[in-house]
């Protein structure tokens, strides 16, 4: 197949590449810099200028799309909320209505459209979005399904290595770790997270079978981000204390974060009747990446001459 993947310099994108070029033909789309020893090929511009979708399509002539792109910053959003719009919730219809009839369609969306009172949500839950950034992935989600029905919409919550390194909560809490350095985690969000390959295959097992509609493709386990920290501190043989648990409340975020958005993922199970990857196997392959060199490939894509591995060496910022 071909298939057309957009952001592909994302921490999404360039991993759900790098895995469907082992049998596909990928061509991935990324703003202004293309990536080196890629894969996949590359188409370069702006998504949002004039006709930008229908020649990326002309181009890479796909059977399958899975856009990926999106102002995903959720502070940045609240800052932005035009920009949000317009690269969350219009674009996304856009690149639906080009698609008709022509490739099938994967819009990737978030487990923060719910306020996360309750957790476990279903898709028939009603979404209730606290910030710009979910409103807007949430109206995405709405446009997509109003051009074209057969779309797929994917749910998700993910952590994996980056080309910057700094793009993952998981690489956040490993690289500060791995130095010593103390990080906080909070005791009171919930998550079933999953890691980007783990992703990537079950999305193309997903279009393979001929899917459509909504569907949330998260992990199989529930968990806080403060377990998720203590999971990679013992991994790496860090010590655990290093982990300060924390509220969110008490964070000073600028964007208002939902507390439980673990996702109920029995509707996709129904179909693919595979077992969605448990958090343990996915940290375990996240762990066997690094020690087989995939960070530092992923890095060399845009820096030939990176040597520290490390991007928080120098400080860093929360990945919270």
């Amino acid at each position: 197949m071909r298939i057309l993947v957009t952001g592909a310099s994302g921490l999404l994108g360039v991993n759900l590449a790098m895995a469907a070029a082992r049998e596909h033909e990928v061509t991935g789309q990324v703003n202004a810099m293309p990536l080196q020893g890629a894969s996949f090929s590359q188409i370069t511009g702006d998504l949002l200028a004039d006709g930008a979708v229908e020649r990326m399509l002309d181009e890479a002539r796909p059977d399958w799309v899975i856009h990926c792109a999106a102002l995903a910053d959720v502070d940045a959003c609240e800052k932005q909320p035009d920009a949000a719009r317009e690269v969350n919730a219009l674009l996304p219809g856009r690149i639906a209505s080009a698609c008709v009839n022509r490739a099938r369609l994967v819009y990737i969306s978030t487990d923060a459209v719910f306020d996360g009172i309750r957790g476990g949500y279903t898709e028939e839950d009603t979404p209730n979005p606290l910030s710009i950034y979910a409103r807007t992935k949430l109206d995405g989600e709405s446009a997509v399904l109003k051009a074209d029905p057969s779309a797929i919409v994917a749910r998700i919550n993910i952590f994996g290595w980056s080309i910057f390194g700094k793009r993952s909560l998981a690489e956040w809490f490993f690289y500060n770790l791995q130095a010593g350095l103390p990080v906080k985690g909070f005791t009171d969000v919930f998550i079933t997270t999953q890691l980007t390959t783990d992703l990537a295959g079950i999305l193309l097992e997903m279009l393979s079978a001929g899917l459509s509609g909504l569907y949330h493709v998260a992990g199989a386990d529930c968990g806080s981000k403060y377990d998720f920290a203590r999971q990679i501190a013992r991994r790496l043989g860090a010590d655990e204390q290093l982990v300060t648990p924390v509220s969110v409340d008490d964070f000073g975020l600028k964007a208002a974060r939902s507390k439980n958005l673990c996702l109920n993922t029995n509707k996709l199970f129904r179909v693919i009747h595979s077992p969605l990857p448990r958090l343990s196997t996915g940290l375990d392959r996240f762990f066997d990446q690094y020690a087989q060199g995939y960070p530092h490939l992923l890095r060399k894509m845009v820096d030939n001459s990176v040597e520290n591995l490390n991007p928080y060496a120098q400080g860093g910022s929360s990945g919270n």
